[in-house]
């Protein structure tokens, strides 16, 4: 008995860490609490570390990792690629862009440029082609009469809706076999990354200076 009294100590203890790393204490669910525990409870020195390509000749992590996102990236490109066949798209930039004005709502068109991590001259060649299509309307700030926003239009609702049955299968093709809590752990990972470079993008610092300051951050 006195073992079990002890493992609940073990508990309390580790409650009271977790509420205490935890920024919001007001909305926790056991999940959040099962989470933190893989997170930050693991006996690191066991940790099995997978195979990959080139690691006997000292391939590192880092470089991995950023060649596989470069491949994801043009896996998915290919299976848009695919799914507009057919449809007067023609790059998975069009409908992302539309997407997003559709989830979002209007947005300037830096806004909107930003939203998609895009370079600007890029944006609005995008951005330009959505209005030449008569998928996008530009219409006037109430407040700012020199500022304009981007919204959808219905010519563009039915473009989207017509190609999104398509891009829903490619984009279950893009999460491959994957199973739920895998899925779930590759979201927190991504988020986590997003998050870092997404606040080094928004700063607009210059390609002379972008790698620099961006190898400070993780340095510190």
């Amino acid at each position: 008995m006195k073992k079990n009294y002890d493992l609940i100590k073990d508990v309390i203890g580790l409650v009271e860490s977790f509420e205490m790393d935890s920024p919001d204490k007001s909305d926790q669910t056991i999940d959040d609490f099962i989470g933190w525990i893989v997170r930050n409870n693991y006996n690191k020195g066991t940790l099995r570390e997978p195979e990959w390509e080139g690691k006997e000749n000292n391939r590192s992590p880092e470089s991995v990792i950023s060649t596989l996102l470069v491949h994801m990236n043009r896996y998915a490109k290919s299976y848009s690629k695919s799914a507009m066949l057919g449809s007067d798209f023609t790059t998975q930039e069009d409908f992302i862009f539309l997407i997003n004005l559709k989830a979002f709502g209007k947005m300037t068109k830096m806004e909107l440029i930003k939203k998609n991590v895009q370079e600007k001259s890029v944006g609005i060649q995008i951005i330009n082609r959505l209005l030449k299509n008569g998928w996008v309307g530009q219409m006037e700030s109430e407040k700012d009469k020199r500022s304009t926003y981007l919204y959808i239009t219905d010519q563009g609702l039915e473009a989207l809706d017509a190609i999104m049955g398509n891009v829903r299968v490619a984009t279950n093709v893009v999460a491959g076999d994957l199973e739920y809590e895998e899925k779930m752990e590759l979201i927190r990972l991504l988020n986590k990354l997003n998050q870092f470079h997404k606040s080094i993008y928004e700063e607009g610092i210059s390609p002379e200076k972008l790698l620099d300051k961006a190898s400070k951050v993780i340095s510190v």
